[in-house]
């Protein structure tokens, strides 16, 4: 059973993202605009195949050089000729790359490629399953001997320089003693040795902490960063305003220089320009895929504004002071004042890195967030395809439900996200003590709610939410979001802003708590027994909230193992929509109250203790999770792909490029992509992994550093 969670069928779902309506309406400055900016993204986005796995760049670099030399047709039909059956086509990969004709033009190249990832890509062995640290998983952030109290000490040796983690990789050596030294690098254009001076120069340099070696250098993906600064300088040229230049320059200073705080500063001048026509953000973004959760993965997205749905967040933009005040938690643990952010409903033209989310808020930076403000998007048309639903493939419903879940599925996740992201990521207070030794609250009068005392813990001056929760950072704060999602959307107010009221209201209430509960039970998918770990944030904290919900008993919620019509183990999730308000909303109110105390002060102990707990998969009795768990591995369904279109300049003029839903349309997106510089793309790529494949052979016995 475990294996076929790692099996994709090879007629998955493709779905198309449609912008062509929202490109059309765009100024030929406009285009220009988003054309550099997505050719920034794009090769950006390049990075992430560093930030994976050891082979994956190889992985890339293969594909890349077949489908130059032919396309998916051609290649087809090229495999049929070499005497391959339609099947054999399918699934004899080895059999159909060397006998392509990428191989008959560069056989030794070919091969080479193939054999540093041609196992791996398909290995099995259960470290190679899943991200992790060292024995536990496999990463790129680390080195392959690098462990959770490697990365620990690093993060305490990065707060102590008050360095930022979020554009750094980890790297583990042993010197001549047998003792171990790390490099911190840092993702820049420059390399440690260059001569020009910058606010970066005097941190690179060697330091001891705690009886180890550190070592800060930079220089991490610089060709591929080179890249994505000449197209953020081009697209500074047709810039609509002067906070949009500022906010390019400090990009590309950030880039450059391998600094965080240009990026922050370049991020101020993104939330203070307000209402873009072309909206974008790019940089070393989420946490989630680093086992410790400090490091951000590149991420660059570009986007038009859909009008008729931003005019419905503009609103509950409108009314978030006074929705705030309906959470479950003192006015202490508000921010001392809402900061009201740009919200707007995008049509994504580009957006790179390892997924497409359905909503961003963003920037993540604690100290901005809390004094300066973000923004908040939802990306229309990425809800409109990779969330869609056949009723044939709906899992785990009661026959009554899913026409109901069908009809709703959609209007509701509008509702979910928009709270989410505004009122869920937007809410809170952290309690911070700054360098000078001055508080952001008041010690004496603040009373934590549910204690009763005064407050105990914080948050030191360099310490963030990311570097102090870790491990469970990611998962809890999107947790806490999806809360206040379900919490809210009690309110009629909120509903009334999207147009529900009455019955319609009812039924969209009820679909968002069905779809997670739903989706809490679909989270299993995500967990991985053998090392008792979860690997995706969001699906956790679905899997945390369903764990409360059923915790309210009563009646609100029960998960029934069942057997489908096919003879096969099934299961039914059933919420009780009459007991919502009267059991669910308590006990999410006491649930949501804890999550934010113990962020506000910091409590890691209490909060590990809290979250970890709910998060625990077992097959203790009545749910049976460990059971449960196979049942939906083996009713699962693949998540779409999603194929994204191009922009190509033209003279003067940039043209949309647009893609069938398959997977040829997948690929040929991919190959034209990068038209010109493909074969120096992958000679990039795998000269930076080359570079580095030593620190990923087999895990050592080196020891960890001294903490």
């Amino acid at each position: 059973m475990a294996d076929a969670q790692y099996i994709l069928p090879n007629d998955i779902g493709v779905s198309s993202l449609d912008c062509r309506e929202a490109f059309r309406l765009l100024s030929p400055t406009e285009r220009l605009y988003a054309h550099h900016l997505s050719r920034a993204a794009w090769y950006g986005g390049l990075a992430v195949l560093l930030q994976t796995s050891p082979e994956a760049p190889y992985i890339y670099a293969l594909l890349s050089r077949l489908f130059r030399a032919q396309d998916p047709d051609q290649l087809r039909q090229h495999a049929l000729a070499e005497g391959l059956t339609e099947e054999e086509y399918q699934e004899k990969l080895e059999h159909v790359i060397l006998g392509s004709k990428a191989a008959q033009q560069n056989p030794a190249e070919v091969r080479s490629l193939w054999q540093t990832c041609g196992e791996l890509m398909f290995s099995l062995e259960p470290r190679l399953r899943h991200l992790g640290l060292g024995k536990e998983g496999i990463t790129t952030y680390f080195s392959g001997d690098c462990t959770m109290e490697d990365a620990k000490l690093a993060q305490d040796f990065l707060d102590s320089q008050n360095l930022s983690a979020y554009n750094t990789r980890l790297f583990k050596d042993v010197d001549q003693d047998g003792k171990p030294r790390y490099e911190v690098r840092l993702a820049s254009v420059l390399g440690t040795e260059s001569a020009l001076h910058s606010e970066m120069t005097s941190r690179l340099k060697s330091y001891e902490f705690r009886g180890n070696h550190f070592q800060v250098t930079r220089g991490d993906y610089a060709p591929i960063l080179q890249k994505v600064v000449e197209h953020l300088e081009k697209a500074k040229a047709y810039a609509a305003n002067s906070r949009q230049e500022q906010m390019l320059a400090q990009y590309i200073e950030s880039f450059t220089q391998g600094s965080i705080e240009a990026h922050k500063r370049g991020s101020r001048f993104w939330i203070q320009d307000k209402g873009p026509i072309v909206e974008s953000y790019i940089g070393f973004i989420e946490s989630y895929r680093d086992p410790f959760g400090s490091r951000g993965e590149f991420e660059g997205f570009v986007a038009m504004v859909n009008k008729a749905m931003s005019a419905k967040f503009e609103c509950l933009v409108a009314s978030a002071e006074q929705l705030l005040k309906e959470l479950p938690w003192p006015p202490a643990f508000e921010k001392d004042k809402f900061l009201s952010p740009d919200f707007t409903s995008l049509d994504v033209l580009t957006f790179s890195g390892s997924g497409i989310p359905a909503g961003i808020n963003i920037p993540n930076y604690d100290d901005l967030r809390q004094t300066e403000g973000f923004k908040n998007v939802s990306l229309g048309n990425v809800l409109a395809v990779a969330y869609a639903t056949q009723r044939e493939k709906l899992t785990f419903l009661e026959e009554d439900d899913k026409d109901l879940y069908i009809r709703w599925k959609g209007p509701s996740f509008d509702v979910q996200v928009g709270l989410h992201e505004l009122l869920g990521h937007g809410s809170g207070k952290l309690f911070v003590q700054d360098e000078k030794g001055a508080f952001n609250f008041d010690q004496e009068t603040v009373i934590n709610p549910e204690t009763g005392e005064q407050i105990q813990s914080w948050y030191r001056s360099g310490e963030t939410w990311d570097s102090k929760f870790s491990t469970i950072a990611s998962s809890y704060e999107e947790c806490r979001a999806e809360s206040v999602g379900l919490y809210l959307c009690l309110n009629p107010q909120v509903l009334e802003i999207f147009g529900f009221e009455g019955a319609d209201a009812e039924d969209v209430i009820y679909v968002n708590w069905l779809n997670m509960v739903r989706a809490g039970l679909l989270a299993l998918e995500f967990y991985t027994p053998e090392v008792s770990s979860w690997r995706q944030a969001h699906m956790q904290a679905r899997f945390v909230i369903l764990r409360v919900l059923l915790e309210a008993g009563e009646g609100l919620v029960t998960v029934t193992p069942t057997t489908g019509t096919d003879g096969r183990p099934d299961a039914r999730v059933r919420l009780d929509r009459n007991k919502i308000r009267s059991v669910g909303k308590p006990a999410l109110e006491r649930f949501l109250r804890r999550l934010q105390v113990l962020k506000s002060t910091g409590d890691v102990a209490g909060g590990r203790a809290l979250y970890e707990g709910y998060a625990a998969v077992t097959d203790a009795p009545p749910e049976c999770f460990l059971t449960l768990r196979d049942t939906v591995l083996l009713r699962k369904e693949s998540r779409k792909l999603i194929v994204q279109p191009n922009t190509r300049l033209e003279g003067s003029e940039v043209q949309l490029l647009e893609y069938e839903a398959s997977a040829a349309g997948l690929i040929q997106s991919f190959s034209e992509r990068f038209p010109e510089d493909g074969p120096e793309l992958e000679e990039i790529l795998t000269q930076l992994a080359t570079a580095d494949a030593r620190f990923w052979k087999c895990p050592s016995e080196a020891p960890s550093g001294q903490a």
